[in-house]
């Protein structure tokens, strides 16, 4: 009861930070019952990811008034992608800084409702008797959340996304593009611990797990060295690009 109790608390702190924050929770090594999926579903079925990368590719198509086939397949893929990765991410980020700590986690260890758009509901393994560390030091926070979060999350997704032809270069930078927008989030809902967010997202810009997939802008913004390419979903594959795109000073200068 005491364990259920409190991860009922982490839901409701989760809730609090937004929709891309909340999830529920399960005691780590249980299975939640239906009509909780496991994600490694994903690894497991080939079908599943791709419904939702159609699901994605109809979209982009009838929002830009083309027909199907004007949309490549690797454009709705790698949206798919960044989508899925923020919004597994996310959650473990936030429970990161508030425990300060993580357990390792991956696809096998997230449950999921694989409703469409992208903020489905999620349950995550979470229990203040869960293996981790203690502390408040950012690099130490980092390091942990690298190794046994982002990294497991970014291969397993990496393994299901890149038979759709997504490059595995745009794929390690819609991760980082991912972390970039949790943490901004993150740091807005919890003023208190914004310095704290920011170290963090800065060490894990650092850490070997994400090396070389950003850097900074010249006027100080994170910019990620790879583009999600949806850019390319527009007619003639001219279309905008992302605030932190690799492409966004060449589209300015040429402007």
């Amino acid at each position: 009861m005491e364990d259920a109790h409190a991860r009922a608390t982490i839901r409701e702190r989760l809730t609090a930070l937004g929709p891309f924050f909340a999830a529920d929770t399960h005691a780590p090594h249980t299975r939640p019952a239906a009509p909780w999926c496991s994600m490694a579903d994903l690894l497991d079925d080939p079908r599943i990811l791709a419904d939702r990368v159609h699901t994605a590719r109809v979209s982009l198509a009838g929002s830009s008034g083309q027909d199907l086939e004007a949309v490549e397949l690797r454009v709705a893929a790698s949206v798919t992608h960044l989508g899925l990765a923020a919004r597994l991410l996310s959650p473990l980020l936030a429970l990161t800084v508030l425990q300060g700590r993580t357990a390792a986690v991956g696809l096998r260890e997230l449950h999921w409702q694989p409703a469409m758009p992208s903020i489905f509901p999620l349950s995550i393994p979470a229990s203040p008797g869960a293996d981790g560390i203690v502390t408040a030091d950012p690099e130490a926070l980092a390091d942990a959340f690298a190794l046994n979060a982002v990294r497991t999350i970014a291969q397993d997704l990496h393994a299901a996304t890149r038979p759709l032809g997504v490059s595995g270069h745009v794929l390690r930078g819609n991760i980082a593009s991912a972390l970039a927008g949790s943490c901004a989030a993150l740091a807005r809902a919890l003023t208190g611990q914004r310095s704290l967010v920011q170290a963090v997202f800065s060490a894990l810009l650092s850490h070997p797990v994400l090396a070389d997939t950003a850097q900074t802008s010249l006027d100080g913004r994170f910019q990620r060295r790879s583009c999600c390419l949806i850019y390319r979903a527009a007619p003639e594959r001219n279309g905008m690009v992302c605030g932190d795109c690799v492409l966004l000073g060449a589209r300015r200068r040429a402007g």
